[in-house]
């Protein structure tokens, strides 16, 4: 199932790991988890496509999981 999110500019934060150097940069919008219980991402070099929506326990293992990756 697809569903729109429609999320402004302003809403996304960057993750504190991104470099600027066009490495791997994730985005997410926390202020969308209050109105919805998802944690939208999405790929910080293409604002314009699409988002993947998670569930905050996947979100939250998929940090564990990054942070382990980088240790």
């Amino acid at each position: 199932m697809s569903r729109h999110i429609d999320l402004s500019p302003d809403d996304w934060v960057k993750s504190s790991h991104s470099n600027g150097n066009g490495g791997g940069c994730v985005e997410w919008a926390p202020a969308y988890i209050v109105t919805s219980g998802l944690v939208p991402i999405r790929d910080s070099k293409a604002p314009d496509g699409p988002a993947l929506t998670l569930s905050p326990h996947a979100w939250a293992h998929f940090v564990r999981h990054a942070a382990a990756a980088r240790a």
